[in-house]
């Protein structure tokens, strides 16, 4: 049995009720689901019963020993509220997505033997302390974006982040699915993504800097029927899952794949193959009609896949070298009128903006988008620091905060040269839960449009699973408490607060089977000294 005060994130009120008789869990607990409440009923058969060795049965909404699921309209759509009695436990949410909350809070009341997959001890005692635990939270976006197009996942290393986040209380999962390194995504249409595209010779190991090679093939992808289980499976725990499709920049795959799509006018394309390093690419994709006919049979087939309100077009760290040295490009930015490269990529990302609109859809690129105008329902993920944030707020754009400087896991933990990979700035666990969202110089209305927050998870020096938990944990667990819970401005953050909560939150991570950094530093094995002979500051290789 876990204290509330133990929580992570954070919820906003709890009323203790000392002196009053706990509720247990046993073999006759039942599940009592009102209509709207089947997805968090199905989660609890499916995962916590196993994990404690319980059938939780179906049960009358009256029975003694049950779990009571129930939505009432006068709480926040993701708000709820988990009462806990001797005859049960109620877990009322604004709509579905707070149910399920509730059931998360649940879950980590009962200690970390629920969040296994099978009992350690059938038969153990299962109980819950009384209390009223009310709660919601802060942002509607609370993002985690992970990069499979560097270093491949599989789907179950995607299934399994996703619970994960759901754990965290997490919605939002920005899948960044194609760069110049992979193209992970089946397009049907477009066979040669995949064929060629998901592929590549080898792999840098490291930072750009390092000399080190992987000199085998890495690659992968995941066929539409892989893409509609990972949306299905995020639905039934309340994440929308956003994909990323990167144009006109870090497109040197599907440039691999189809030449037609590059510059041809200046550069060879049919001699190049996927990416095999890091960094900002020149291979660019023209700005022709044929190939915005081809990425619009791109996203045709991805609006099929997915249904998040949002698609997210990459759009940064687009070198304009090959568009000044086109004259097929030069011809497209007379024909248009536009003053220079940059406004021509500004073209290009209205495009999709308005072919996107037309669909039902809202576009969202990192903040290089802003460049050159915006169309209005466009929303921008800030990366570059908090000034592209603050400028599309300003200009009435919702805005997603994901500042490098803050929120980028693939950035060192410690400036210990033996960290794993010691690339970017140091980015503690007490810098991430110190980190705010919402800029202090916006106005009220100017605040509103910031939407939530995100981590970013780039996976050039993550290669596995294992490296992509150590660069994620602790950290992860900070950034959802950022994300959901009313934290005061950060210097009056209570870290040491957060760490004794994490004393057992981590006995929860080992349950779950996450490689965490441990609050000590890394592992002996995971120490790598010499592999780039000295820290690199600032930025890692890409965003």
């Amino acid at each position: 049995m876990t204290s509330p005060t133990e929580l992570i994130p954070a919820p906003r009120a709890v009323e203790e009720r000392p002196g009053g008789q706990e509720f247990r869990l046993t073999e006759h607990t039942t599940v009592w689901a009102a209509p709207g409440t089947g997805t968090t009923e199905r989660w609890l058969r499916a995962v916590l019963g196993p994990a404690l060795g319980l059938p939780l049965r179906p049960g009358p909404p009256d029975a003694r020993d049950a779990l009571r699921l129930r939505l009432d309209d006068a709480l926040a759509p993701e708000e709820y509220r988990l009462s806990v009695t001797a005859a049960g436990a109620d877990l009322t949410g604004g709509s579905a997505s707070g149910v399920f909350w509730a059931a998360q809070t649940l879950r980590q009341l009962l200690g970390p033997d629920a969040f296994r997959r099978a009992p350690l001890r059938p038969g153990a005692h299962h109980a819950i302390a009384p209390q009223v635990i009310e709660d919601r939270p802060r942002f509607r976006w609370r993002g985690l974006m992970l990069d499979v197009a560097r270093h491949f996942l599989s789907k179950d290393g995607v299934l399994r982040y996703l619970d994960l986040m759901a754990a965290h209380k997490l919605n939002v999962f920005h899948f960044h699915l194609t760069d110049d390194q992979g193209w992970r995504i089946e397009i049907k249409r477009y066979p040669k993504l995949t064929e060629i595209g998901s592929w590549r010779a080898r792999t840098k190991f490291g930072h750009r800097a390092s000399p080190l090679w992987e000199d085998k093939p890495h690659g992968g992808y995941y066929t539409q029927d892989d893409i509609r289980e990972i949306v299905a499976y995020a639905a039934e725990r309340h994440i929308t899952v956003v994909p990323e499709i990167d144009v006109p920049g870090h497109s040197q795959a599907a440039i691999a794949a189809y030449p037609e799509l590059g510059n041809t006018d200046v550069v060879d394309t049919a001699a190049l193959a996927v990416w095999d390093t890091w960094g900002v690419c020149p291979n660019v994709l023209a700005p022709t009609e044929n190939t915005l006919r081809f990425y619009e049979g791109v996203f045709e087939e991805v609006l099929e896949l997915f249904p998040s309100e949002f698609i997210h077009v990459g759009g940064d760290e687009c070198p304009k070298d090959q568009w000044r040295r086109s004259p097929a490009a030069q011809a497209r930015i007379a024909e248009l009128g536009l003053a220079d490269e940059n406004e021509l990529q500004a073209w290009f990302i209205g495009h999709f903006d308005a072919w996107l609109s037309a669909r039902g859809r809202r576009l969202i690129g990192w903040d290089e988008i802003l460049e050159g105008g915006l169309a209005s329902g466009a929303a921008v993920s800030s990366w570059r620091g908090y000034a592209g944030g603050v400028a599309a707020a300003r200009a009435g754009h919702d805005v997603v905060m994901c500042p490098e400087q803050q929120v980028y896991l693939d950035h060192r933990q410690d400036a210990d040269p033996g960290e794993p990979v010691p690339i970017g700035y140091v980015r503690t666990l007490e810098d991430v839960y110190r980190f705010e969202p919402v800029p202090p110089e916006l106005t009220g209305p100017e605040a509103r449009h910031v939407l939530g927050t995100q981590a970013n998870v780039w996976t050039e020096v993550m290669e596995d699973q294992q490296r992509v938990d150590y660069q994620a944990f602790p950290r992860l667990a900070a950034f959802a408490e950022v994300a959901w819970s009313p934290l005061p401005p950060p210097p009056q953050r209570d870290f040491a607060g957060f760490e004794r909560r994490m004393a057992t939150h981590y006995r929860r991570l080992d349950a779950l089977g996450v490689a965490y950094r441990p609050p000590t530093g890394p592992r002996p094995w995971q120490r790598r000294p010499g592999v780039l002979g000295r820290p690199i500051d600032g930025p890692p290789p890409n965003k």
